[in-house]
C-alpha cells in the first residue's frame, strides 16, 4: 500500500478546510487571554483596493498607526539597492519600535530618477529583519507595489511575509482594458476588480493546495519555495533559509537589470511602434523573435521541422528538428547546461552494454486518458509501444474491451494491438471493470493528479460522447469528474 502524508488537496471540492482570510497586526502573548487580543484587523482577502490601503495608510483607531516606507532606490547605481534595501529594514525596525502597527512598503515614489526594489525582495528583507529583531508580531506588513499582478506573485509575497498587497498597477491596466475595449464598456471597474480578485484568490488556493491542507496563515512566511539563478548575498538579504543550490546573480547584477528595465519605461528610449506609448513585448507568454526576448523551448522552426518529419516521414527533417529541439533545451533549462565528461569516463566493450531491443522494454508513456486525448492519438501510442514491447497507459478513461479483446484473439505476434499493458484506477469510478482489471499487465492506484496537483481531472459534458461514455460506464454528455485526491486515498 503506499504510504502518504500531506497528500495535495482539492481546494474547490475540500473548501471547507481552504481560506484566504487572515487577522493583521500586532499580536499578544498567546499564553494569556486578553480583550487586547482580538484587537486586529480582519481580511477577506490579502489583495487590497486601492480604498483599502487608503484607509490602512491614514488608520488612528485604538492604537493602530501606519508608517509608509519608500521602496526605492537610485537609477544612476546599480550599487545602491543593496543599501537602499537595508535603509528599508532600518526603517521598518524604528517604525515598529515607535509603535506603528501597519507598514507599509511602497514603490509608488518611482520616477526617472529611482527604481522600484522588486517587491519580493524587499519584503523578504523586512520580514527577517524584524524576525530577528524580535518585531515581526508588532506590525503587519502591507505591500504597495506595481509589480505583482500573477497568482505565483501573490503566492511569493505571503510566502515571504506580506499581509496584504496592493498591487495598482493591475488595477489601472483592468481599468484601461475597461476603456478601451468595447466588449467591457458596461462593466463598472468595481465589478472587474472584484472578478481579479476573485480570480486571483482561486489561484492561490490552487497553489496551496499542492502542499495539501492550507490556509494563507499557515502559508505566509513558509517560504515554500527554492531559488533559481540568485547569489548567496540576495540570499542572505532578502530570502534567508532558502535553497539556492546553484548560485547566481548578485545584488549588482539584480540592481543593473532592474535599472536597464525601468529606462524602458521613460523617454528617452527607443521607440519600435507608431505610438510612444508602446513597450516592447518581452516575450514571456509568447514567442517573440526580438533580440533579447524570453527564449522558449517550443521555437516555431522546431515545431515547424517536427510537423514536417511527422507528415512526411523525412528522417532529415526530424534530425533538424532533433537539433533545434536540444539547442532550445540548452538555452533554457538546467538539464540543457549538463554534460557528460567523456573524458573522466572509463569505457567498456560493447559486449557488456545492454542491447537496445531489452532497453526500450522500459520505456513507458505517460498516462493519459481517452477523452483528454483522442481515441488516435491514445490507440497509437498503444501500437507503437506494444510494437516495442514497451508498455502504454490507459490513463483512468478507461479502455474500449475491443483493444484487448484483439489482442486475445490474434495473440501478442499476430500484428500490431491496441491494448494497453498498464490499466489505472482511480476510486473505481471510470470504466474500471472485472475484464478491465484482469486485462492488464501493470496495475496503477491513483493517488494524486500528476499534472495538476490537488485537482480531479474533468471531462466536460459536451465531449461525452457514445464511445467515451461507453469506457467509462458514464452517460452521454453528462461531464465528469475525477475523485478529490483524499477520496482516492480512502478508497485505497
Amino acid at each position: 500500500l503506499p504510504r502518504v502524508t500531506t497528500p495535495p488537496i482539492d481546494p474547490i471540492r475540500e473548501s471547507v478546510v481552504m481560506t484566504l482570510e487572515c487577522w493583521i497586526g500586532p499580536e499578544r502573548n498567546i499564553l494569556e487571554t486578553t480583550a487586547d487580543h482580538v484587537n486586529r484587523i480582519y481580511l477577506d482577502h490579502p489583495l487590497i483596493t486601492n480604498e483599502e490601503l487608503a484607509a490602512l495608510k491614514t488608520i488612528d483607531y485604538k492604537g493602530y498607526t501606519a508608517k509608509v516606507l519608500d521602496c526605492t532606490y537610485s537609477a544612476s547605481d546599480p550599487g545602491d539597492l543593496a543599501a537602499a534595501i537595508k535603509r528599508v529594514c532600518a526603517e521598518a525596525s524604528k517604525a515598529a519600535a515607535d509603535g506603528a502597527a501597519i507598514i507599509v512598503l511602497s514603490d509608488r515614489a518611482t520616477c526617472s530618477s529611482r527604481v522600484p526594489i522588486a517587491a519580493p525582495m524587499v519584503c523578504g528583507a523586512v520580514h527577517h529583519h524584524l524576525v530577528n529583531n524580535l518585531q515581526r508580531t508588532r506590525v503587519a506588513l502591507v505591500v504597495e507595489s506595481g509589480e505583482p499582478r500573477e497568482v505565483h506573485h501573490f503566492c511569493v509575497m505571503a510566502g515571504f511575509g506580506a499581509d496584504a498587497v496592493n498591487p495598482y498597477m493591475a488595477f489601472l491596466a483592468i481599468e484601461r482594458l475597461i476603456a478601451e475595449d468595447p466588449k467591457l464598456k458596461n462593466m463598472p471597474l468595481d465589478k472587474a476588480v472584484y472578478n481579479y480578485k476573485k480570480a486571483l484568490g482561486k489561484g492561490m488556493l490552487k497553489v496551496f493546495a499542492k502542499m495539501g491542507v492550507s490556509t494563507l496563515m499557515s502559508y505566509k512566511g513558509a517560504q515554500v519555495f527554492e531559488a533559481l539563478g540568485l547569489g548567496k548575498d540576495v540570499i542572505d538579504l532578502c530570502f534567508c533559509g532558502v535553497a539556492s543550490r546553484i548560485g547566481g546573480l548578485s545584488l549588482k547584477d539584480l540592481g543593473q537589470d532592474y535599472i536597464n528595465q525601468h529606462a524602458k519605461g521613460f523617454l528617452p528610449r527607443p521607440v519600435t511602434d507608431v505610438t510612444v506609448e508602446a513597450l516592447e513585448n518581452p516575450g514571456d507568454y509568447h514567442y517573440r523573435a526580438t533580440p533579447g526576448a524570453e527564449a522558449h523551448i517550443n521555437d516555431p522552426a522546431a515545431i515547424a521541422a517536427m510537423q514536417d518529419a511527422a507528415r512526411t516521414g523525412s528522417r532529415a527533417a526530424f534530425s533538424t528538428f532533433s537539433k533545434l529541439h536540444d539547442e532550445a533545451t540548452e538555452r533554457c533549462t538546467l538539464r540543457g547546461q549538463l554534460e557528460f565528461s567523456f573524458d573522466k569516463c572509463t569505457p567498456i566493450p560493447l559486449d557488456q552494454v545492454e542491447d537496445v531491443a531489452s532497453i526500450v522494454k522500459r520505456f513507458r508513456t505517460g498516462a493519459m486518458s481517452y477523452g483528454s486525448i483522442s481515441m488516435e492519438a491514445h490507440a497509437t501510442l498503444a501500437v507503437g509501444m506494444n510494437r516495442i514491447n514497451a508498455k502504454s497507459n490507459t490513463g483512468e478513461g478507461g479502455e474500449d474491451p475491443a483493444r484487448w479483446e484483439q489482442q486475445a484473439k490474434h495473440g501478442d505476434k499476430a500484428g500490431d494491438t491496441e491494448r494497453s499493458s498498464i490499466k489505472q484506477v482511480a476510486s473505481g469510478r471510470f470504466g474500471v471493470t472485472i475484464n478491465y482489471l484482469t486485462n492488464a499487465d501493470e496495475l496503477q492506484i491513483k493517488m494524486a493528479q500528476g499534472a495538476k496537483p490537488g485537482e480531479g481531472g474533468e471531462l466536460p459534458g459536451n465531449k461525452v460522447n457514445a464511445t467515451i461514455a461507453k469506457c467509462r460506464n458514464s452517460t452521454i454528455g453528462v461531464g465528469l469528474i475525477s475523485p478529490p485526491p483524499h477520496h482516492d486515498i480512502y478508497s485505497i
